[in-house]
């Protein structure tokens, strides 16, 4: 069953509760059965690619990181970062990973499709790294893209970027720069379709 995403920066409701602030980047649930409208004033994927874009360049600036190289996690996090990239004008040739064989979890995760290639093109060793990942929710996928990485060389920093945060980590593992926020239901899940256009989907199981 597919339900609307609904931000409060976008949607006024006569349902919501009354303690929330404007331009809180909270998001809240309509139970009734959502509009066409309704639809398409969810989280907007595209917009919260041009927020983090802003986001990161501050953050850039601010760590004082001397030309980073970013590195989109097959396969949502790679359409994430290919628009980051160009948008940052990054002097680095943008990598991608594939953490399949890397996952904790890898056996239990039933058939698998064909798994593409990591690719690096650039020197780990001593290098600032953007890692770039669309929906950070165990945390799993992200220790697993650290133990690829460092299976390449021994990067100076790893900062981490995701375009959706939501609830139900497993491990100590948080985003340097998000897009957004959510809290979710155990059997309710986020996820990124594209890439163009990039469209975000919440699906209850």
């Amino acid at each position: 069953m597919l339900r609307a995403l609904a931000s409060c920066d976008d949607l006024q409701h006569p349902q919501l509760p009354t303690s929330e602030l404007p331009g809180q980047h909270t998001t809240q649930f309509i139970h009734s059965t959502p509009t066409f409208a309704m639809q398409h004033v969810a989280l907007n994927a595209e917009r919260l690619v041009d927020q983090i874009a802003i986001d990161l360049r501050h953050y850039i600036d601010d760590k004082g990181l001397q030309h980073p190289a970013m590195v989109g996690i097959h396969t949502g996090g790679v359409w994430i970062a290919e628009r980051l990239h160009t948008r940052l004008n990054l002097s680095q040739r943008l990598g991608k990973l594939n953490i399949n064989y890397y996952r904790d979890d890898f056996s239990r995760r039933g058939l698998h499709p064909v798994v593409q290639p990591s690719e690096l093109p650039f020197t780990v060793d001593d290098q600032h790294i953007i890692l770039v990942d669309d929906v950070l929710h165990t945390g799993r996928t992200i220790r697993a893209a650290l133990n690829e990485l460092f299976d390449f060389g021994r990067p100076a920093s790893v900062h981490l970027v995701a375009l959706v945060e939501r609830s139900g980590r497993e491990l100590p593992i948080q985003p340097d720069v998000c897009g957004h926020h959510l809290h979710l239901a155990p059997d309710e899940q986020i996820k990124l379709n594209g890439p163009d256009p990039l469209k975000l989907e919440l699906i209850a199981t």
